[in-house]
């Protein structure tokens, strides 16, 4: 069935590269994809979908098609957004917009989401109900939150819900799963030293929030290797270390720490922000400075439901012989874990090929792989509808 499947959304190919590049050229960021949004509603209309409703947490657009017999209802999830990045991809099709570029592979999620709309509107030869969800602001974080707290799920009270990524470095054509966590939980930080500022030539005469945010960042590198357990995966990472200082010769009065902390286990987490705010206090008033902690919990671990992951290592193994089952746990998020804390399902990676990694400027977005994801997409809907 899956095989059949791979050729007939082979047969609309060049209509969902043709949306994929137009998407590519005017790439939208986070909670404005209104041009994104209004085409994708657009072309579902077109589809025939039993409804389409646009406007969810703003730009998203959820569209439903009922298959030919009684069934479950399975949500299938796409993200639509861009990132603030400046392209160098070399594409023909590059962004048009100044600063804003899919460099995560969006515009080819939404693409394949669209081609497996396509195809099951035309062919209703499933059970149940298919409820596609094009959900905004995935990049910036929230978007999966924004519509379930806009009441999604009790609008569509789904059964299951699936959804993918692209991957570069695994083969076109190929997958790659896992049963439990697969990706982390993102937990964002911003650290503000406050001292005294003065003249860098008279330290004594002020208090120096450059050499404690030394000391800060420095014993940081603690709470992972000291705090938490060596079996436990966890990441805790200073980005950024901005000071207001204007020039060499001058001790800024301030100075501001962000970062991120990645874990899987809650327990763990909860270590990890205690013992962050706990060592920024301490090492800080040792130093007779001031200092303020903000801790946001971003992302909650994406944990694949195990029965649910099983059902989509047998979808794709119908599609292709190259299917990892176990593969190993990335430090990466997803706002998808939204969806997975409130209904069982799995999140499944799909091969992009070779080539610059997520996020890259010169990131380019492989067309091969749009019908391996299309095609598992509508294949989820024909074994679990």
């Amino acid at each position: 069935m899956t095989g059949h499947m791979l050729a007939a959304i082979e047969a609309i190919l060049p209509e969902a590269v043709a949306w994929r590049r137009e998407f590519h050229a005017y790439p939208e960021l986070s909670f404005a994809e209104h041009r994104t949004g209004a085409r994708v509603a657009e072309l579902l209309r077109g589809f025939g979908c039993d409804s389409v409703e646009a406007g969810w947490s703003g730009t998203g657009v959820v569209a439903v098609i009922n298959g030919n017999r009684p069934g479950r209802r399975i949500g299938l999830r796409a993200d639509m957004d861009a990132l603030p990045i400046t392209e160098d991809s070399g594409v023909a099709f590059a962004s048009t917009v100044p600063g804003v570029m899919h460099a995560c592979g969006h515009d080819g999620h939404t693409a394949m989401l669209l081609a497996a709309a396509k195809h099951l509107a035309g062919s209703r030869d499933f059970a149940g109900m298919a409820v596609l969800i094009f959900q905004p602001g995935e990049e910036a974080g929230g978007g999966a939150r924004a519509m379930i707290s806009e009441g999604f799920l009790a609008r569509y009270p789904i059964d299951e819900v699936y959804a993918l990524h692209n991957m570069p470095g695994l083969a076109v054509g190929a997958y790659a799963t896992r049963p439990g966590p697969i990706m982390a939980a993102a937990d964002m930080f911003r650290i503000e030293i406050s001292g005294r500022g003065g003249h860098a030539a008279q330290p004594h005469l002020a208090l120096d929030p450059v050499m404690i945010a030394g000391h800060v960042l420095v014993a940081l590198q603690t709470v992972v290797s000291r705090n938490v357990d060596p079996l436990q995966a966890a990441v805790l990472s200073v980005s950024t270390v901005v000071s207001e200082g204007a020039g060499a010769c001058v001790i800024p009065a301030r100075v501001v720490l962000t970062g991120t902390v990645r874990s899987f286990d809650p327990g763990v987490q909860d270590l990890l922000e205690d013992r962050l705010r706990a060592v920024v206090l301490g090492v800080t008033a040792a130093h007779g400075g001031v200092a303020e902690v903000e801790y946001l919990r971003d992302a909650p671990a994406t944990v694949n439901d195990a029965a649910c992951a099983g059902h989509a290592v047998a979808v794709a193994r119908g599609i292709s012989a190259a299917v990892e089952a176990d593969v190993a746990p990335m430090m990466v998020s997803e706002d998808f874990s939204e969806f997975l804390n409130a209904v069982p399902g799995a999140f499944m990676f799909v091969g992009n090929g070779d080539g610059p990694l997520l996020h890259h400027p010169a990131y380019a977005y492989n067309d091969a792989g749009l019908p391996y994801g299309a095609a598992w997409l509508a294949g989820m809907m024909r074994a679990r509808g």
